[in-house]
């Protein structure tokens, strides 16, 4: 059983390779992306069936192939199924998921750290009471990501001339990858957006916050503030991003409130 491996690992999306088969997307805690075929997946009988779908986390074994692995055997972990109840929840979960998909790397070093991520954050979603819970759990989620992918938000001291930045306005420059003071603000003609201190101080305390924490930031959050943190952020995540986004697309189309 050389050829063959064990993995948990989460579907993030799939293609068509024949009438029966399609090759899954997954991110795994042990490799970081693989792909596996699944063969037979998509007749009524398979024994991988709904296993197979998006959002599904599963134990997995696999064998190598020279191109592709194939899926051997998949026993469900967590199917999120509370997100399939809720189109909010689908659609910010399709977009975790393309988030890890396009910075994700075969191999990745990070890929425990990376998988948990994603693990804890659809969790997080699937079981949220409220628009304001998922994007919270969301925000969280982009802020870790860029950690863990070299790409970490400055968010204390001004990127153009270093000085600190304390209670005062200032302003995002997503192209600088941080924030910079009024007075440099006057300077710089990059895309940029203002940022008060206490919004700053909420994008600096859901990087640190856990997601099971739900202290005072997360209390006094309302959806219009994690609305604009999450579109910085997306913002921020696309100009960072090695490949094109298709989710965000279907966000736009979500409605407010």
């Amino acid at each position: 059983m050389q050829n063959s491996f064990v993995t948990d690992a989460i579907n993030l999306k799939s293609y068509n390779l024949s009438e029966s088969d399609k090759i899954v997307v997954m991110y795994s805690k042990e490799k970081g992306l693989i792909r596996g075929v699944a063969k037979g997946v998509k007749k009524t009988k398979s024994k991988l069936g709904a296993r197979m779908d998006l959002l599904v986390a599963n134990t997995l074994m696999l064998h190598k192939g020279r191109n592709l692995n194939t899926i051997c055997q998949a026993e469900v972990v967590n199917s999120f199924y509370k997100t399939r109840q809720d189109m909010d929840k689908i659609c910010y979960s399709m977009y975790v998921t393309e988030v890890v998909n396009n910075f994700g790397i075969e191999e990745d070093p990070c890929s425990e750290k990376v998988y948990n991520l994603l693990y804890n954050t659809l969790d997080t979603i699937s079981s949220a009471n409220s628009k304001v819970e998922i994007l919270i759990a969301v925000i969280k989620f982009q802020l870790k990501m860029m950690i863990e992918s070299g790409f970490s938000i400055e968010f204390d001291k001004c990127l153009c001339c270093h000085n600190n930045i304390d209670d005062e306005t200032m302003y995002f420059v997503p192209s600088l990858g941080g924030v910079i003071c009024a007075h440099c603000a006057g300077h710089i003609h990059h895309n940029k957006k203002q940022m008060p201190y206490k919004l700053r101080n909420f994008f600096k305390q859901m990087a640190i916050n856990d997601f099971k924490d739900f202290g005072e930031y997360e209390q006094k959050a309302n959806e219009k503030v994690c609305m604009v943190t999450f579109e910085v952020l997306k913002e921020y995540i696309m100009l960072k991003s090695p490949k094109k986004f298709n989710s965000t697309n279907i966000l736009q189309e979500i409605p407010a409130g």
